[in-house]
């Protein structure tokens, strides 16, 4: 099998979805919608997130509309609740955004605990994630790196879960890794690292731990360059999942000879 054949068939499923890149980033921050869509296509994000309460997809009529440069038969559109603070507040947000995209119940929730560290409200994630199942909502999940807890939000029905490797917008990349492995390993939906990623390294990383893909805004809409580190964070994803097909070398202590020393010419 060819190295193109091998990343083309590695699909990823989400739900009763299934994308080919394994990058998804986000729509805030870019410098104005022509860098958004410029920048989306140099990551070839199949899958782009949208905060419903900052993001005018149609409900400010007038004004510039992200799914002009973003166009649903082009791309997933991910609502995420980025900004709710209680459950209630997440739910209605998901809920505002089923109408708004008629029907689309494909969601990112995240309910936040406060306004400095932006880490998860897990109880508040948890009773948010428990009223859009049982709505019918195919639910892709923040939440902080603690193993049970993940384990948790899959129990419940979330499609996705998305644990942080640092502070959403830190840029200081996976903070711990143990915990990240451990929830892989445990898991049977994807796991896809949120928040935290700072450039193409820690990208990579993710995905040779296992990760089944990496969502990132401020890495990408934050660089001097978007578009260019929108492709750099590409190629980065796509090696670190290849790095992980592909099995990487024990750790050893010592050194270990790359040419055998068995019948060397005297």
């Amino acid at each position: 099998m060819t190295e193109s054949s091998v990343l083309n068939n590695d699909s990823l499923t989400i739900g009763s979805r299934t994308f080919r890149s394994r990058l998804l980033t986000g729509t805030g921050k870019f410098a104005d919608l022509p860098q958004t869509r410029a920048a989306t296509l140099a990551a070839g994000a199949q899958i782009v997130t949208v905060a419903i309460r900052r993001t005018n997809i149609g409900q400010n009529p007038g004004e510039p509309n992200l799914l002009d440069v973003l166009p649903p038969d082009e791309f997933t559109l991910l609502p995420n609740t980025a900004g709710c603070y209680t459950a209630e507040d997440a739910v209605r947000t998901c809920r505002l955004a089923r109408e708004l995209l008629d029907g689309h119940n494909l969601v990112k929730l995240e309910v936040l605990g406060d306004q400095k560290t932006l880490y998860p409200d897990v109880l508040a994630t948890v009773q948010a994630a428990e009223l859009l199942v049982k709505d019918g909502f195919e639910v892709m999940v923040y939440t902080s790196d603690d193993p049970i807890l993940a384990k948790r939000l899959e129990s419940i029905g979330c499609v996705a879960v998305m644990p942080l490797a640092a502070p959403i917008g830190s840029g200081l990349g996976i903070q711990n890794r143990y915990n990240l492995l451990e929830i892989i390993e445990n898991a049977n939906v994807p796991i896809i690292v949120d928040a935290g990623v700072g450039t193409a390294s820690d990208a990579s990383i993710a995905m040779e731990l296992g990760c089944d893909g990496v969502l990132m805004n401020t890495a990408i809409a934050g660089a001097k360059d978007p578009v260019l580190m929108a492709h750099a964070m590409r190629l980065a994803v796509e090696a670190g999942r290849a790095a992980f097909k592909a099995g990487r070398i024990p750790r050893k202590r010592f050194a270990s000879a790359s040419s055998p020393i068995d019948g060397l010419i005297g």
